[in-house]
């Protein structure tokens, strides 16, 4: 699965505007700790509440899922 590299290149996380990137089937922002899940292949879902919470993930054991 892969987000074309033209969408990567301006996609910013909605909740801090930082830079984000691809790993796995999610795309990553390490700054706020959210992973935003990529659907149907290669459309990116941005939305906060949709989000994984990186720290979360890890506590309760799906980290696995995020590929971390």
């Amino acid at each position: 699965m892969t987000v074309p590299k033209e969408l990567m290149e301006i996609l910013a996380c909605p909740k801090c505007k930082g830079d984000v990137k691809e790993k796995g089937m999610f795309i990553l922002c390490e700054q706020c700790d959210l992973a935003y899940p990529v659907i149907d292949e290669d459309i990116p879902d941005m939305l906060i509440d949709d989000a994984w919470n990186l720290e979360k993930a890890k506590k309760t054991g799906f980290e696995h899922d995020l590929e971390l």
